[in-house]
């Protein structure tokens, strides 16, 4: 094999060729084969390996959403180099709708993984020797967990390299969050083996959020122009700014049990002490209100009012200017306006 070949599950796959493989993984205990499906998209000519991961966490489909319209892309015909596309990683999750694999493991806290380990590791093994090894970029798709909410966001650690802090301004979300990898995840691991790597994450577990998904496709299409894998796109809308980069976050907890009535959308700039909301209790007549601790935009939430003390309710991130990063998410909202889409049909 050639440094260019790319090889997935003993198969080789030629340039210009455009093909689907399925990774078998262990099968179910009902004797039923598992697959993971690898959509492979080689260029004719050289160029970058990009790996697109969805579904990591098994309920989380956004990203698997956000990958089908990424291959319905015209501009793939045109191809450098060779896009490696997994909408579902979690097999076993996403059948169940559960963020995790059925012996309750997260997948993503069990990276690089082992061929000889629980069933997390041999997934996380085989993801990483069939389609992560030999890549040359990697971009990873979430969404928040189970009744909690994320703005389009990339989560990066900016002073890894500048090839990381270039990716993530390429990707052209309105806010990216500067944070340390967690051990375990696919982005540590691939941050190990010197892969530039970028974490999506937009929307809610177990639905579709058509501004998370436009976010995601415009975003991953902007990082394959940045380096090199297809051409620029002149009808393309410019943002207009480069993203916002927030240093730190905050999440706002409650102080205590009840019912969370609300006050504030994902993208709302509020000043400190601002009430974001208002936790009641069906059992005495009690109004409290939850404040903001900094000035800030709200990048985070959850939207299940059933609230527990100490519940994280509100993800803040903290920016110098935020009334700009709330000004920068009404331009990027137009750019993402429906008239205005890329070379795709979406059907």
């Amino acid at each position: 094999m050639t440094a260019d070949s790319v090889t997935i599950a003993g198969r080789e796959i030629q340039p210009g060729e455009r093909t689907r493989v399925d990774i078998p993984l262990p099968n179910l205990y009902t004797t039923t084969p598992v697959f993971m499906p690898v959509h492979v998209v080689r260029g004719r000519k050289p160029g970058p390996r990009l790996f697109v991961t969805a579904s990591v966490h098994g309920d989380e489909i956004n990203g698997v959403e956000i990958i089908r319209r990424l291959l319905l892309q015209k501009s793939l015909s045109r191809l450098r180099g060779t896009l490696l596309a997994v909408p579902v990683v979690n097999v076993y999750g996403y059948v169940r709708q559960s963020r995790y694999l059925p012996d309750r493991r997260d997948l993503n806290r069990s990276f690089p993984g082992s061929e000889k380990g629980s069933l997390a590791a041999r997934l996380a093994a085989t993801l990483i020797s069939e389609v992560v090894e030999g890549s040359t970029h990697g971009i990873d798709l979430h969404t928040g967990a189970i009744h909690r909410e994320n703005l389009p966001q990339i989560r990066v650690t900016l002073n890894a390299s500048e090839t990381m802090a270039a990716l993530a301004k390429a990707f052209e979300t309105p806010v990216i969050l500067d944070a340390e990898v967690r051990p375990g995840s696919l982005r540590a691991e691939a941050a190990a083996r010197d892969i530039p790597i970028l974490l999506y994450e937009g929307g809610e577990a177990l639905r579709f959020d058509e501004f998370a998904v436009r976010a995601g496709l415009r975003g991953i299409l902007g990082v394959m122009r940045h380096i090199g894998m297809i051409r620029a796109n002149p009808a393309r809308r410019a943002i207009g700014h480069e993203p916002l980069v927030a240093r730190s976050s905050v999440w706002v907890r409650a102080h205590q049990s009840g019912i969370l009535l609300s006050l504030t959308p994902l993208g709302a700039h509020v000043n400190k002490g601002d009430t974001l909301g208002i936790v009641t209790d069906p059992f005495r007549p009690v109004d409290d209100p939850v404040l903001s601790p900094v000035s800030a935009i709200v990048i985070g939430r959850t939207n299940l009012p059933l609230i527990t003390e100490g519940e994280a309710l509100y993800h803040l991130a903290c920016f110098g200017k935020p009334e700009a990063a709330a000004a920068l998410l009404e331009q990027y909202r137009d750019a993402l306006d429906p008239d205005d889409e890329e070379d795709t049909v979406i059907i």
